[in-house]
């Protein structure tokens, strides 16, 4: 079984849903997993005021109550001079599957958002982009060095790769993060759009597989 998760790390939901398809693929051992980046916001150049915080808070607050994740909600009320870019944490995890590709993607791509969403850290700096990518991968026993990590996302070949990632999200016709697809006969179908829990991917997983 064939499955291709388009998402994005600092988009809510998919922190939600981020354990949903740890337990999925822990069901189903015969899947593998594509993970295509979405770049929800990349390319963004405006700062996060005070109503881009609260809006985010009321999302947390439900993204919390639907799948128990926690959210370190002062670390988002203090930042400063923050820019809501994700073209960089999502550039961090292709460089990742470039330098390991034999790596448990989805664990990485689920460290940069513990990073964000309970580190509080900056993941728009390039430096802690390679700090946690490098600790990621070294925890998963693939070592890479920040250095090297460093080196591999300054690429053009990387930042070229992410790009290409965002653009398959839109071909495949994605319009909310994350959605979750059956490649099935070479074609990609439909698994489910935002937040859902193990069991009602099951469900789907079994009818379409039939």
């Amino acid at each position: 079984m064939e499955l291709v998760l388009a998402a994005d790390p600092m988009c809510s939901w998919c922190y939600g849903f981020g354990k949903q398809m740890e337990l999925l693929l822990e069901r189903r051992p015969d899947a593998s997993l594509k993970i295509v980046l979405g770049g929800l916001r990349a390319g963004a150049t405006d700062v996060l005021d005070d109503a881009g915080k609260q809006f985010r808070l009321r999302h947390w607050a439900k993204v919390e109550e639907a799948s128990g994740v926690s959210f370190n909600r002062e670390g988002l009320l203090a930042r400063t001079g923050f820019v809501y870019d994700t073209e960089p944490v999502c550039r961090a995890v292709v460089t990742a599957r470039i330098l390991r590709p034999e790596a448990d993607l989805l664990k990485v791509f689920r460290a940069f958002q513990h990073a964000f969403y309970v580190g509080a850290l900056d993941t728009t700096n390039s430096l802690v982009l390679a700090e946690v990518g490098s600790r990621a991968l070294e925890e998963l026993g693939h070592p890479v060095s920040v250095d090297e990590f460093l080196e591999t996302y300054k690429k053009q070949s990387t930042i070229d790769e992410a790009a290409t990632d965002f653009a398959t999200s839109r071909v495949m016709g994605v319009s909310s993060f994350p959605t979750l697809f059956l490649k099935k006969d070479g074609t990609l179908r439909r698994v489910g759009a935002g937040y859902a829990h193990v069991d009602e991917l099951e469900k789907h997983l079994a009818a379409m597989a039939a």
